[in-house]
């Protein structure tokens, strides 16, 4: 059984929500080494006794248990399976969680390459936002082997609260895409109506009260629209990285033949965001889009 008393738990990546779920493990007792390319984004952990490592390299040698947080589908690469990656340097029966949002076809590469050392790796990007990473309620989906998700799913307990086994390698990810798919078309419904209500002379607070527990409620319209409406543009979740998701479902859906205009839609409208320098805005500056 993995417990903190006998497994040490190495997190790479202390961004926005890493650093967050990074800190839960610290309190949960757990002994962590972190690696980030900035290390002024992980003091905050080491001075709370986090040890630091230079490369992913580094984690692998230290740590058999690894949680990886990064930014994209080629950061993920480069950390697992790059020169100074985690595969090429880990030990048999050692555990990687990769909990990134990125491509299903990369989550099963990883598990094959994985495999052949005798290390376990399970893809289980999360849902939630910087809130869910703060209050340790984010959803986690899950791919892998089974008895792999099961003997980690007590560190993925301290992370969230929602942590669903969705099936072979690569299907947490393409879980994901449909999350990502929810809420893309979603975000586009929640500025409207929130740019209509100020248009029609209406309180746009009062109207949320309304509408955010009925059939239109969603996480967005109660999380998010209330940001919108005070100004707070700061990311849960930059647009970048959205951007970045979406590009993958709907290359994931091209090779389904699936139709997908509301997510195209809504990728469009972000593209349009990135060009004026919203780039590392929050997903809830689309608001601005009407604006």
């Amino acid at each position: 059984m993995l417990t903190a008393e006998n497994v040490t738990i190495g997190f790479i990546g202390t961004g926005v929500m890493g650093k967050s779920m990074a800190f839960h493990l610290l309190t949960a007792g757990y002994p962590l080494v972190v690696y980030s390319r900035t290390k002024a984004k992980a003091m905050d952990l080491l001075e709370k006794g986090a040890l630091w490592a230079e490369t992913p390299k580094e984690v692998a040698k230290k740590a058999t248990v690894v949680i990886t947080m990064v930014g994209y589908p080629v950061d993920v690469e480069e950390v697992y399976l790059g020169e100074n990656g985690l595969i090429p340097h880990g030990g048999s029966g050692s555990f990687y969680i990769d909990m990134t949002t990125s491509a299903p076809s990369l989550a099963v590469k990883i598990y094959q390459e994985a495999k052949k050392r005798g290390i376990h790796t399970i893809d289980a990007p999360v849902s939630g936002g910087d809130v869910g990473a703060k209050e340790a309620k984010l959803s986690i989906m899950a791919g892998g082997d089974l008895e792999a998700f099961e003997a980690v799913r007590p560190i993925l307990e301290h992370l969230g609260t929602n942590i669903v086994y969705q099936g072979k390698a690569g299907s947490g990810q393409h879980t994901k895409m449909c999350n990502q798919i929810a809420i893309a078309s979603n975000m586009i419904g929640v500025c409207e109506a929130i740019i209509y209500a100020e248009k029609a002379g209406l309180n746009p607070e009062t109207v949320l009260k309304s509408i955010s527990t009925g059939a239109a409620g969603s996480w967005s319209l109660s999380n998010l629209a209330p940001r919108m409406l005070n100004g707070d543009f700061e990311p849960g979740f930059y647009i970048k990285h959205f951007i970045k998701d979406m590009k993958i479902a709907i290359d994931e859906a091209e090779q389904m033949e699936m139709e997908v205009p509301g997510l195209t839609l809504a990728k469009s409208l972000y593209d349009q965001l990135v060009e004026k320098g919203e780039e590392n805005s929050g997903t809830q500056s689309l608001y601005k889009y009407w604006k």
